[in-house]
């Protein structure tokens, strides 16, 4: 039970790797903040598996991009369990463009990717800092992709937009050093509701990978779990891909 009496804010905790790292947090002692902006029912439902099977869960809405609604959010949190000791900077977005179709890259696009990939990691992450720097010690990890490392993702700007938290995971573990660490966990493909109508693409791509699977959100989770426990690393981008990138 290494997070036995840690407070764990997953956001985006509904869904996914979100899911699947609620539950994981869950089971090794971590009371769980599930946050969602619009799947409630999956949030809800999150949280039952968790209080099912013994632990503590609460859901809490919030949309990340609003910088009040997160900071509303965080103080929730504190008034019930006392601080955050963990945030899982989960919550991301695409859009499914064609790489050379500049043209559909439009400034909403845009917008919308980097106000809930980038920003609203940062907004979460300053949010929860000042309580983390109290009991100094806390521990950070951002959601990147492997599309931030090659360029070749759902689209241009979701691919941009990870390389940014990559960008972002260094600037914060050096602004909030050293009571708070910060990592990067970087997905290749993941079995998820993202690849919903693409299958087939999946089942061509896994055995071309070295380890001919694709990930599983608990793959991710697991990872996840191991860089919020581990004190002698700050700043890294951790990557797990089944060698997809090698």
């Amino acid at each position: 039970m290494e997070f036995k009496n840690k407070v764990a804010l997953v956001t985006g905790g509904g869904t996914g790797i979100g899911k699947a790292t609620s539950i994981a947090l869950a089971k090794r002692g971590a009371t769980v903040i599930v946050n969602y902006s619009r799947s409630e029912f999956d949030a809800e439902e999150t949280v039952r598996l968790i209080k099912q099977e013994g632990g503590r869960a609460i859901a809490i809405q919030a949309d990340v991009t609003q910088d009040k609604a997160v900071r509303n959010m965080i103080q929730a949190a504190v008034r019930q369990f006392g601080t955050v000791d963990l945030l899982v900077n989960n919550a991301s977005i695409t859009k499914h463009i064609p790489m050379d179709d500049l043209d559909s890259a439009t400034e909403d696009v845009w917008d919308e990717l980097f106000d809930v990939n980038v920003k609203g990691m940062f907004y979460c992450a300053r949010a929860v800092a000042p309580f983390m720097k109290k009991n100094q010690q806390g521990a950070i990890v951002n959601l990147g992709s492997i599309a931030g490392q090659t360029g070749l993702g759902s689209s241009l700007p979701y691919a941009v937009s990870k390389a940014a938290v990559h960008g972002l995971t260094k600037s914060l573990a050096r602004a909030l050093a050293p009571e708070i660490r910060v990592n990067c966990i970087v997905p290749g493909a993941v079995v998820t509701r993202w690849w919903a109508g693409q299958e087939e693409q999946m089942k061509k791509l896994a055995p071309n990978l070295l380890l001919q699977r694709i990930s599983t959100p608990d793959d991710i989770a697991h990872m996840i779990c191991a860089a919020l426990q581990q004190e002698a690393i700050t700043g890294q981008m951790i990557t797990v891909d089944s060698g997809q990138t090698l």
